[in-house]
């Protein structure tokens, strides 16, 4: 029932999916839903996690055998990618707090964040500055992924020369580090 709904939410919009919306869509009575999931909550809750395992299974994936700038540029390439593909499940993951460390939106974030950490790796950058380099990458990646998946680049320059652009910028703060 959540990859129906992570679907669903995938092409109508996260803030437009609803219980009734996917009970249509999986041919059955919206109450029929409540012996899969708790409601409204559970189920974006749910979304939210594996959109978050589904991004760092992409990422994680994605930076494998590399280091330095061929993983930052693997990793963002992938993390865009993801966002891109699935922009509604993405959407469940924005603002939503884990309820405690064993749930599963915790976990699967901490699986990102792993994936991201694993890129800084190839770059020295000192142990108390580490959270602050993967706030850093998670706004250039975010932002420009969630921009250009609402249509918010609509100039003529070339969009994955602008991704690569931020790619090497975010590549010479690192090792400017």
């Amino acid at each position: 029932m959540v990859t129906a709904g992570a679907a669903l939410a995938d092409e109508v919009g996260f803030a437009n999916l609803t219980m009734g919306l996917l009970a249509e869509r999986v041919g059955v009575r919206t109450p029929s839903l409540y012996k899969h999931v708790g409601g409204q909550d559970d189920l974006n809750r749910r979304i939210a996690a594996l959109a978050l395992n589904e991004a760092a299974d992409a990422v994680g994936g994605a930076v494998q055998g590399y280091a330095g700038r061929d993983a930052l540029a693997a990793a963002a390439r992938a993390f865009r990618s993801f966002v891109l593909e699935h922009p509604g499940r993405y959407a469940a993951t924005i603002g939503e707090e884990p309820s405690g460390p064993d749930d599963p939106m915790a976990t699967a974030g901490q699986r990102l964040l792993g994936a991201f950490t694993a890129v800084l790796r190839g770059y020295e950058i000192a142990d108390r500055d580490v959270n602050h380099a993967l706030r850093m990458l998670r706004s250039l990646c975010h932002g420009f992924a969630t921009l250009q998946a609402a249509d918010g680049f609509q100039w003529s320059t070339d969009v994955d020369e602008s991704f690569e652009w931020l790619i090497a910028f975010a590549d010479r703060g690192l090792r400017a580090m």
